[in-house]
């Protein structure tokens, strides 16, 4: 059996989400959740960035329009935060979509309006392509 990517640090961002879903539940809308982990990464010291703006570029030239994931931890897992009743196909897309763009080997997307608990899938990289961040 193949050994995870980044278990380590998956887990603490993982343990820092259930900590946020244990004082907020669900319910929330996403910024709250943004700002609560924020504070919990900061407490428990995992280096983050927050809505880091990524540069995107069509045939050589840099468009309008940017991606903003709401966090990258430990300088290479992108976290992108839901508050929804159910991650769906979309939230997936959009999370391999910053992959893309930053060239990280691990995305971490976790949903805090799901009932009972968080809902979290780890979408690991097919691409190590990477744009201008």
């Amino acid at each position: 059996m193949a050994d995870l990517v980044l278990k380590e640090e998956a887990y603490a961002i993982i343990g820092a989400c259930f900590e946020v879903y244990k004082d907020k539940g669900c319910g929330f809308v996403e910024p709250v959740y943004q700002e609560c982990l924020a504070i919990e990464f900061e407490h428990r010291g995992i280096p983050f960035s927050a809505e880091s703006q990524l540069e995107l570029y069509y045939r050589g030239r840099k468009l309008s329009h940017f991606y903003k994931p709401d966090f990258i931890c430990f300088g290479k897992i992108v976290v992108e935060v839901k508050a929804v009743s159910k991650l769906v196909a979309e939230h997936r897309a959009q999370t391999m979509n910053y992959l893309k763009g930053t060239g990280h080997p691990l995305g971490l997307l976790v949903n805090f309006g799901h009932f009972p608990g968080i809902e979290h899938e780890r979408i690991v990289s097919t691409t190590s392509v990477r744009l201008k961040a």
